[in-house]
């Protein structure tokens, strides 16, 4: 069982930056790929990074690549998005999830855990 709780949302100017980060109870957490994804109003729940279980391993969606980053420190069972250069599309709940591999990481429906979410708000 894993209990992840996001955290770091808030209302940015566009061009700002914020970090997320996601805090993971459980001694599992290091076995565990994790992922990013995002919901914006009236639209289904979206990809954004994931990392691989022992961190050597991350993948970003198109859309973010080159602005955010995903990382992680399994000593302290946190995994963070740094998000650089923001826009207001990329308004949205974010939340951190929990998959037992890579591949799981990247697609909502195979995810294991989720976090309740925190919101990002993007002022143009």
């Amino acid at each position: 069982q894993v209990q992840l709780v996001e955290s770091g949302g808030g209302l940015v100017q566009a061009g700002g930056s914020l970090r997320l980060s996601c805090a993971a109870s459980g001694r599992t957490f290091s076995s565990y790929a994790m992922g990013w994804f995002r919901q914006a109003p009236g639209k289904g729940r979206e990809f954004v990074a994931r990392i691989s279980a022992s961190g050597d391993s991350t993948y970003h969606a198109n859309s973010v690549k080159g602005r955010f980053t995903i990382y992680r420190d399994n000593a302290k069972n946190m995994e963070y998005l740094q998000m650089n250069s923001l826009k207001p599309e990329d308004t949205a709940v974010y939340y951190c999830a929990a998959g037992r591999s890579s591949w799981a990481a990247t697609i909502a429906t195979e995810c294991d855990y989720w976090g309740q979410g925190t919101q990002v708000t993007v002022s143009s």
